[in-house]
C-alpha cells in the first residue's frame, strides 16, 4: 500500500510540475512600440508577423519563460513612407536584419506584476533587458469555449543601445522606446 501511493504521489508530482505551453491568439493580440516625435508627439508602430511562445509550469507563472519574434519587415505605422523609411539603413536595416528575438532569462513575481529579464536581439544587436508583465486575468471565451490568459507585458529600451538611427538627432526622434504585448493566450 504505501508503495502505492509513493508512486501516486511521484506520478502527480511530475504532473503538476510538467510544463504548459500557450498559444497566443493573433486576431486579439498585438506586438509594437511607442517612440516620441519631436519632443512631444507619440508615434505607435506595431509588427503584424510575430511569433510568441510561453511556457509555465506553475499556476502563479513564477516560472515562466517567454519568446518573442518578429518580422522587421512586417513593420506597421499607418504610414507606407515612414514604414518604408523605417525598414531602410537609417533604423533597422531589414535587409540585414529582418527578425528581432527576445528569449526571457528569468520571469519573477513581484507582488502585483512580474519582471521579466532576457535577451533581445534588434538590429543585429544583443543586450539583456528588463520587461514588466501584468497578468490581467484568466477569463473563459464564450464563443470558442476555452480559457484565455491575458498579459500587458512593456518597457524601455535605447535605440542607441542596438545601433538603431544613430545619427538621428533625440529631439527628432526620442532615444527612449516604449516597448508593448497586449497578449490573449490558451494552453495549447
Amino acid at each position: 500500500m504505501r508503495k502505492t501511493m509513493i508512486l501516486t504521489a511521484a506520478v502527480l508530482g511530475t504532473v503538476s510540475l510538467k510544463a504548459q505551453n500557450f498559444t497566443v491568439d493573433k486576431a486579439h493580440s498585438s506586438l509594437g512600440f511607442i517612440i516620441t516625435h519631436l519632443k512631444y508627439s507619440e508615434m505607435p508602430g506595431e509588427f503584424k508577423s510575430y511569433d510568441i511562445k510561453f511556457t509555465s509550469s506553475k499556476d502563479d507563472f513564477s516560472d515562466a519563460t517567454v519568446e518573442m519574434t518578429g518580422d522587421v519587415n512586417s513593420i506597421n505605422t499607418s504610414n507606407d513612407g515612414r514604414d518604408k523609411h523605417l525598414k531602410g539603413p537609417d533604423f533597422f536595416d531589414a535587409e540585414k536584419n529582418p527578425q528581432f528575438k527576445f528569449k526571457s532569462t528569468s520571469f519573477k513575481k513581484a507582488g502585483a506584476i512580474y519582471k521579466i529579464v532576457g535577451d533581445l536581439t534588434l538590429h543585429g544587436v544583443t543586450k539583456q533587458v528588463t520587461l514588466t508583465a501584468t497578468f490581467r486575468g484568466k477569463v473563459t471565451n464564450p464563443a470558442m469555449k476555452t480559457d484565455v490568459y491575458v498579459w500587458k507585458i512593456g518597457g524601455k529600451i535605447k535605440r542607441s543601445d542596438f545601433g538603431i538611427a544613430p545619427n538621428m538627432a533625440n529631439d527628432m526622434v526620442d532615444d527612449i522606446v516604449n516597448l508593448n504585448a497586449n497578449l490573449e493566450l490558451s494552453k495549447s
